[in-house]
């Protein structure tokens, strides 16, 4: 009777927990859809925030854009670690009903560290004039570049290993547990950590393709998720550097 009732309880909460994360996420992608804050109205006109000269707020409002993109985009393939670290913290004798919140919000530093630094990207970028006021690249040389070094990056030992650890949660566990709410915090930054070691390359390439562009983040994220969830997500993984870095290298050789 117990375990049957501890077994219930679980899969409540396993539901409680996977209904939270799709609200995050529909949210985050509602606010995105939205324009994420990044346009103003001038006399009827929409005109993009990139436009605008760069102050404390306009700062503000792009780091939260790229913040809020991150969530919409990683949050869906972080939900099986997610989902396991709450399986396994409720049958540790140290459980907090706060533990899954904990593990996400420290997953979520990470991508705001990440945020962070694209937001300083994007300024010198603009600062050098190479992006449009979409956000996209204005030189076919920046987009070759980043394309060819998404691709090759997709062959490194750095990636192949990152990307082991978060297309399995139950290795990643195993290897870097910690116990208590600081422990699930330490644990959701650490995972956080992994998948911007693995990604950071993918998610330069929304300068590629427009940052404020909703159908190319969705792309993005739909690679990400297949490549972090589906079986063959190795395979995935080899196939598309090899299609990145021909783009990149055609690109930049002038043939695209």
């Amino acid at each position: 009777m117990a375990a049957a009732l501890l077994e219930r309880v679980l899969r409540r909460e396993r539901l409680v927990t996977l209904a939270g994360l799709a609200t995050v996420v529909a949210l985050s992608w509602a606010y995105l859809l939205g324009g994420a804050g990044t346009t103003q109205d001038m006399g009827g006109m929409s005109m993009p925030m990139s436009t605008w000269p760069w102050t404390a707020g306009h700062a503000l409002v792009m780091f939260v854009m790229w913040l809020v993109m991150m969530m919409a985009m990683m949050l869906p393939s972080a939900a099986p670690a997610i989902l396991l670290f709450n399986t396994v913290s409720r049958r540790s004798a140290t459980a907090s009903p706060y533990a899954p919140v904990l593990f996400a919000a420290g997953y979520i530093a990470l991508w705001a560290a990440f945020s962070l630094a694209a937001l300083l990207v994007q300024f010198l970028l603009e600062w050098a004039e190479w992006l449009t006021p979409m956000m996209e690249s204005d030189s076919s040389q920046l987009s070759g570049a980043l394309l060819l070094g998404a691709g090759i990056y997709q062959f490194t030992p750095l990636k192949r290993a990152c990307l082991r650890l978060c297309r399995s949660p139950l290795e990643f566990l195993s290897a870097h547990w910690y116990p208590g709410p600081a422990g699930a915090f330490r644990m959701g930054a650490r995972h956080g950590l992994f998948c911007v070691a693995c990604c950071w390359g993918l998610m330069l390439l929304l300068f590629v393709g427009g940052v404020m562009n909703v159908l190319w983040i969705a792309g993005v994220a739909a690679y990400v998720f297949l490549e972090k969830v589906l079986p063959g997500g190795e395979l995935i993984g080899y196939v598309a550097g090899l299609l990145l870095a021909a783009a990149g290298a055609g690109m930049l050789a002038g043939f695209i």
